[in-house]
């Protein structure tokens, strides 16, 4: 029975190509803090490194310290000092990403339903951004942060995907059972991964990404018409 229903954020609700994203956050990023002596390239390998970080995080500190610990290791005090720059950076420049992104009406309309419906919901997107950048793109899915019981940013966050252990926290967190929730995403290695937890899950197909080039056909899988089937059949 499923009670509970988990949505990755990136590529699921919000339509994306993830090459065409990234070209333009660092492309913003890098024009933003470029009057403050960061040079672009060794910028974007700084940030890669946070990111790579927070992946490896064990759980010792939040997210958000992982990053900016290993981001002060290459700039010492500059990053802390520096710091209000980025947060601006997304409050503002980060929004013109939108139109780097797609949109599925669909996905706002089966959230709506599914809430109406009287399911939890969780928005477990990785939480790799900080609450400012995840709400901005739960907006532009056409969806506002109210619409989910909880969300995953790099604040309140110990581990990412595919760590089991991210799911783990979350699901203790929200005191729900693993058995009673379903995780919908798009991929494979990152979303897939909630059923070893005893999780269901659900392929979202839209905008799949598969790097390992797994079977998908072992799982319950399509657009949001046969998601919202899948779901009424189990609940």
């Amino acid at each position: 029975m499923i009670k509970n229903i988990f949505f990755d954020l990136d590529g699921t609700l919000l339509p994306m190509d993830q090459d065409k994203f990234t070209k333009g956050y660092f492309s913003r990023l890098t024009k933003k803090v470029a009057p403050f002596s960061y040079e672009p390239q060794k910028l974007i390998d700084s940030i890669w490194k946070g990111t790579a970080a927070m992946v490896k995080n064990s759980g010792a500190c939040t997210n958000e310290e992982a990053f900016w610990n290993e981001f002060k290791n290459i700039y010492g005090e500059k990053a802390v000092t520096d710091k209000p720059v980025f947060d601006e950076y997304y409050r503002v420049e980060f929004q013109g990403v939108r139109e780097d992104c797609g949109f599925n009406a669909k996905a706002a309309e089966t959230v709506k339903k599914l809430k109406a419906d009287g399911f939890n919901l969780i928005l477990a997107t990785n939480p790799i951004f900080p609450a400012v950048a995840t709400e901005s793109r739960i907006r532009w899915a056409g969806l506002d942060k109210s619409d989910f019981l909880a969300y995953t940013t790099y604040e309140n966050s110990h581990y990412c995907k595919p760590n089991l252990k991210y799911y783990e926290e979350l699901l203790k967190k929200l005191d729900l059972n693993a058995e009673e929730s379903l995780m919908v995403g798009n991929d494979v290695e990152e979303d897939m991964i909630a059923g070893a937890l005893g999780m269901q899950v659900f392929l979202l197909t839209d905008c799949l990404i598969n790097k390992k080039d797994r079977d998908i056909s072992v799982y319950p899988s399509g657009g949001f018409d046969e998601l919202y089937d899948y779901i009424c059949k189990n609940k």
